[in-house]
């Protein structure tokens, strides 16, 4: 069965290997991003007639992102290090954070916007001698709310 390009593009799941990640309008190297999901808090509601015809339940209020950036340890690459110290100083930078989902191209098919994130808690690799793994990094981040942009795809086949 032959498959054109405009069939693969529109009916196959997007590989998710090709993506960026900007903080603060600056591009930064991920080797993984995790935890990217919308969720609600969920809320009992019983009155009178609980007891025969049981409780209702509905969405409450939307639960706060908890996103994790992985990264691999770069000599003289301390951005991360410094962002999180803000908080020690009592000044929090928030930043939004935009990852995409890119095409081929490098142009974005999906972007996930985290408005007003800052830093939770920054991880330093896990140290083995008996390892020769690269020094992986990890920072937890918190944000308000969760953006999602569909862009639309290019006529290029």
């Amino acid at each position: 069965m032959a498959v054109d390009i405009s069939t693969i593009k529109s009916a196959y799941p997007l590989p998710v290997y090709n993506y960026r990640v900007s903080i603060g309008g600056s591009t930064l190297a991920f080797s993984e991003v995790t935890g990217l999901s919308l969720q609600y808090e969920p809320i009992t509601y019983k009155h009178g007639l609980s007891w025969k015809e049981g409780a209702e339940y509905m969405p409450g209020m939307k639960q706060p992102l908890r996103v994790t950036l992985r990264r691999g340890i770069v000599f003289q690459r301390d951005d991360l290090l410094t962002w999180i110290k803000t908080v020690q100083q009592n000044k929090v930078d928030k930043r939004d954070i935009v990852i995409d989902l890119c095409d081929e191209t490098g142009a974005p098919l999906i972007s996930w916007l985290l408005r007003q994130a800052f830093p939770l808690k920054l991880d330093a690799p896990a140290f083995n001698a008996n390892s020769n793994e690269a020094a992986i990094e990890s920072m937890e981040l918190m944000a308000g709310d969760l953006l999602i942009t569909f862009h639309r795809q290019s006529a290029q086949t």
